[in-house]
């Protein structure tokens, strides 16, 4: 028995469990569709919202998302005779004395486990005991912990299995309800394991048109809307290969991250051991996109197996949203300078659309991109003029090196003797590969996924040492032939000065010849 917000007693005899998805909720208690739809879930009506993207989130999911207090959904549902369970101190269950004894060392507690699940016990078992183990675990302790473990030389690979348990943790323990604290204006922060003016802040950003944060969780939201029409479509037996097709366009949002946020936690805050895990489990999400659909192309290749991974990877790339939502996002709010935010929103601008998801101008970024357009224009309206570069091979003006090396077709990179980004032309068509230049001035291997920075790291060291003058790669990009060469730049007295690295698109000269008898 219990008090409603009336004072009235009531008895509770159904249960709540907000750890179920809204579509295993509203099928059990269809009662509880109008309860929510009456508090601003208005697309809960929508059978086929409930029947898509009801099955990939649970009740505190959406309302983070749409900015409903907790305290009032919880408060409605008891109202109407319910008992909730599964968010904490909010709900009508008594927590166990396992859960009311708090670790005494939550980072060692957690490396303990970490240390079990890279020693090879089960996902299960160790996701078990995290989750009863653990009452309130901030997100800044997991991220320690990952931190201190790469940091020791444990590989990223074993690391990337614990977002898989710390996932699982936020979205079934009780813990949830740190999460969900109410902000001004109802809003419902999305802030994990960060201090209360950090959550304010989140909220605050998040709130900002145009504001590269705003972009990012609106991007999330249509990509979770994307994952949904893909389960949709699976569930109904329609063309599942058009909606995978949709929903991989989420590679431009994975590929904003890897340039825009992860070297930047990594190289200016200190935080590499989540970024490099993500940035990890980001490539492996778009690469089975890939696979999936070029298997799909085939005759016969949508298969059951074939569907089971559509499956499993709607589900990964879910999960993802929810680690970005809930501790990369207010993380990077925590740390990033105003200045670092209005260096993004100018280094997104080279970036397609997500989803269709279009970003409104924000001011102070907007300034920012005025006065590096007026730098710009400053070189070539002859006011560089004066300044003239004597080379062995002749003389030109400052502004006349800027034009010719930026209308090479070709885009250009150059990496110093000591690995730092120095130099990208700009060049007039669109690019290959995105240059942020956020980036010049960071050393060069940050820049690169986990999986790449080994073998960068060994062509830099042969060019060096002289082991080899260029190694060159041909690949697929945008389903166009590329060629990216790096070559050894050396002084006239043979030193090495840095690497050069150039990106031609190959295509017409592969038509060109192959159009040939």
């Amino acid at each position: 028995m219990n008090k409603n917000r009336n004072n009235t007693y009531i008895i509770m005899e159904k249960k709540i469990d907000l750890t179920q998805t809204v579509y295993q909720l509203t099928q059990a208690h269809p009662e509880i569709i109008d309860i929510l739809a009456a508090l601003g879930f208005s697309e809960i009506k929508k059978k086929a919202i409930r029947l898509s993207v009801g099955k990939l989130m649970t009740i505190p999911q959406g309302a983070s998302m749409r900015g409903i207090g907790m305290e009032a959904i919880v408060g409605a549902l008891r109202d109407n005779g319910f008992a909730v369970v599964g968010y904490g101190p909010l709900t009508d269950e008594q927590p166990s004395k396992a859960e009311q004894a708090p670790a005494a060392d939550t980072t060692s507690e957690i490396k303990q486990l970490l240390t079990r699940l890279n020693q090879g016990e089960s996902l299960e078992s160790v996701r078990a005991d995290f989750v009863s183990r653990f009452k309130d675990v901030p997100a800044n302790d997991i991220m320690r912990a990952e931190q201190e473990l790469i940091g020791k030389g444990q590989s990223v690979n074993d690391v990337k299995k614990l977002c898989d348990v710390h996932s699982a943790l936020f979205h079934k323990k009780q813990e949830v309800n740190d999460l969900h604290h109410g902000l001004h204006h109802g809003q419902e922060e999305m802030m994990v394991g960060q201090a209360a003016g950090s959550r304010d802040k989140t909220a605050a950003l998040r709130a900002v048109a145009g504001h590269p944060l705003q972009v990012l969780y609106r991007e999330n939201d249509a990509i979770v809307e994307a994952l949904a029409a893909v389960q949709r479509t699976l569930d109904e037996g329609g063309d599942v290969a058009a909606m995978l097709l949709r929903a991989s366009g989420l590679s431009v949002h994975y590929a904003k991250k890897g340039d825009l946020i992860y070297p930047l936690l990594k190289t200016k805050h200190g935080i590499y051991g989540p970024s490099q895990v993500m940035w990890t489990i980001d490539d492996e999400i778009r690469s089975e996109f890939s696979s999936l659909l070029r298997l799909g192309a085939k005759d016969g290749g949508r298969d059951d197996e074939w569907k089971n991974r559509v499956r499993n990877l709607i589900g990964r790339a879910h999960e993802m949203t929810f680690k970005e939502n809930r501790i990369l996002f207010p993380v990077c709010t925590a740390n990033f300078t105003d200045e670092e935010w209005r260096q993004i929103y100018v280094d997104s601008k080279a970036y397609p659309t997500c989803l269709d998801v279009e970003g409104e101008p924000w001011q102070d970024g907007e300034a920012l991109l005025m006065a590096e357009k007026e730098k710009r224009s400053g070189s070539e309206d002859g006011t560089t003029d004066e300044l003239r570069v004597d080379m062995p091979g002749g003389s030109l003006t400052l502004s006349q090196l800027i034009a010719l090396l930026d209308t090479l077709p070709m885009e250009v990179t150059f990496v110093d003797a000591g690995n730092i980004n120095r130099y990208f032309n700009q060049p007039f068509s669109a690019k290959v590969f995105n240059r942020p230049l956020s980036a010049l001035g960071r050393e060069v291997f940050s820049c690169h996924p986990p999986k790449i920075e080994p073998m960068v790291r060994a062509i830099i060291a042969d060019l060096r040492s002289g082991k080899r003058n260029s190694v060159s790669v041909w690949m697929e990009k945008n389903q166009r032939a590329t060629l990216v060469t790096y070559h050894a730049v050396r002084d006239s007295h043979g030193q090495y000065v840095g690497t050069m690295e150039t990106v031609q698109d190959m295509e017409e000269a592969r038509k060109h010849f192959s159009a040939k008898p």
